[in-house]
């Protein structure tokens, strides 16, 4: 049977408001308990997010990897504590208590869990210290950063140092919708989660390929949560933009040349969605991922990938497990 990486999961400390007490303000994110098994993400003194324990408890996650037949989970922070809002010194302290957090969660189930850290892209310079810490000290994996940083698209200039010591260290980074563009026309119908989401990562991937990130950083690992979201499909568009408009032109290449550097995750609920990613990115850029916890999940993970016909094994154990292992620099060898 085919080793199954969830690729895309989130977790968050039990006893993170007590942990991040020394925050003031009524911006930072708190997680308020409910009942035994429940708690909500509060920020601004509104629910932003009612969750289960399922969200802080190891045990529980081990339960329902068990349940559901995964066997190793990829943990990463909750994009609403990015914070990026934040002085830097403040969201280096918050970044520092979940990236501990991340590792001795790992060091405790070393065969269940590996670890994701982040980082406060607000200040570059912070954000690489923590980099550093987290990949050379702390034994995590890889790096998770969201879609922007305060409306600045990832191409802004001043995020190069970060991608250039990302190549250069070799971390792999998961890029995560947060912030969303339109947020506030979305508030009913929970549209930013639905199509907010898809059309912010769709602008994040276009910034980071028309301002020639990956051109100028050819070998650098990038994942994108929920299959892309919008990007996959808008990039004949893109293409026809980069033909039309010449004198916008950063790069010598199409657009879609660079897309294919990218790797997605497979949360894209549907096969035939799965499958356009297949043809046009092929089965060793897809990594399994459920986004578990939480309701817009895949259940069971890899269910899209079980689902969709014609695969060989081959692509089946590549997507379902051994694509991730790869992204995050780990052998397979190591982990059966």
């Amino acid at each position: 049977m085919a080793m199954r990486v969830d690729f895309h999961t989130h977790i968050i400390p039990e006893n993170f408001t007590e942990l991040t007490e020394q925050l003031t303000g009524e911006r930072w994110p708190t997680l308020e308990r409910t009942c035994a098994c429940g708690a909500n993400i509060m920020v601004a003194g509104k629910v932003f997010r009612e969750v289960t324990d399922q969200v802080w408890s190891p045990e529980k996650r081990i339960y329902d990897m068990e349940r559901e037949g995964v066997d190793i989970q990829v943990l990463s922070p909750i994009p609403v504590t990015f914070s990026y809002w934040a002085p830097a010194k403040e969201a280096e302290l918050l970044a520092r208590i979940q990236n501990d957090f991340i590792a001795e969660t790992v060091k405790q189930h070393p065969t269940k869990f590996i670890g994701l850290g982040t980082v406060p892209m607000q200040d570059v310079n912070v954000a690489i210290r923590e980099m550093d810490r987290c990949m050379h000290e702390l034994g995590l994996k890889g790096i998770e950063i969201g879609t922007n940083v305060n409306g600045n698209n990832l191409d802004d200039p001043s995020f190069i140092e970060f991608f250039e010591m990302a190549e250069k260290w070799e971390v792999p980074l998961f890029i995560h919708p947060w912030e969303t563009l339109g947020k506030e026309r979305m508030p009913r119908h929970n549209l930013m989660y639905t199509v907010g989401m898809p059309s912010e990562t769709a602008l994040a991937g276009a910034s980071l390929i028309l301002g020639g990130v990956m051109d100028k950083f050819p070998n650098l690992k990038i994942c994108f949560a929920h299959g892309g979201g919008a990007l996959p499909y808008l990039l004949p568009r893109l293409d026809q933009g980069w033909r039309v408009w010449p004198h916008l032109r950063l790069l010598e290449q199409p657009p879609s040349h660079y897309a294919k550097k990218f790797y997605f995750d497979s949360l894209v609920n549907e096969p035939i969605n799965l499958k356009y990613l297949l043809d046009n990115f092929g089965h060793e850029r897809i990594i399994m991922g459920s986004d578990y916890p939480f309701l817009l999940r895949e259940v069971p993970p890899g269910k899209v990938i079980d689902d969709t016909l014609g695969l060989t094994q081959e692509q089946t154990e590549a997507m379902l497990g051994m694509n991730a292992l790869r992204f995050l620099n780990i052998s397979s060898k190591v982990r059966t």
